[in-house]
């Protein structure tokens, strides 16, 4: 007869309160972060045109400006390259006071628009044909600008 010693058996382990701590936290964090992007989607979506308008015009020019800049590093300086971006930056500065209702009455803001679209009218007089030319213009419409942006933000 043989017998056979009692093994001695453990209670089985529960899970730590730390780890469904733990759990509870990354949901409640995940649960967080998709109510915080549902929120800022929704005040994204209420924004008009006149909201974006703005920046969107800047854009744009940061746009133009930045193919001109591209054309002037490739050496594309043709008048055939540059010339449609001082139109496309000459006509978005007829939009500049209505952009910025805010300061479509303010002395210096419209002396800014005004200064673009005449170093804009003087580039499109004497368009650049070469790369040194299309250099002094770049530097011109960058001055001017920069001026604005100055002033206006202080």
């Amino acid at each position: 007869m043989s017998t056979t010693p009692p093994t001695a058996t453990l209670p089985p382990r529960s899970p730590s309160s730390a780890a469904g701590y733990l759990v509870v936290f990354a949901i409640g964090l995940l649960v967080g972060v998709v109510l915080i992007v549902v929120m800022l989607r929704t005040f994204d979506a209420r924004k008009t045109w006149q909201d974006r308008y703005p920046a969107a015009l800047m854009q744009l020019y940061r746009a133009q400006m930045a193919q001109l800049s591209g054309d002037l590093d490739s050496n594309r300086c043709a008048l055939s390259d540059a010339l449609p971006h001082l139109q496309t930056m000459r006509a978005l500065s007829t939009d500049l006071e209505p952009a910025f209702p805010d300061l479509r009455d303010h002395r210096g803001f419209v002396a800014h628009a005004a200064n673009a679209r005449r170093t804009l009218d003087a580039a499109l007089a004497t368009p650049p044909a070469d790369c040194a030319s299309l250099r002094i213009t770049i530097d011109a419409i960058g001055e001017t600008c920069g001026a604005c942006h100055q002033d206006m933000r202080g």
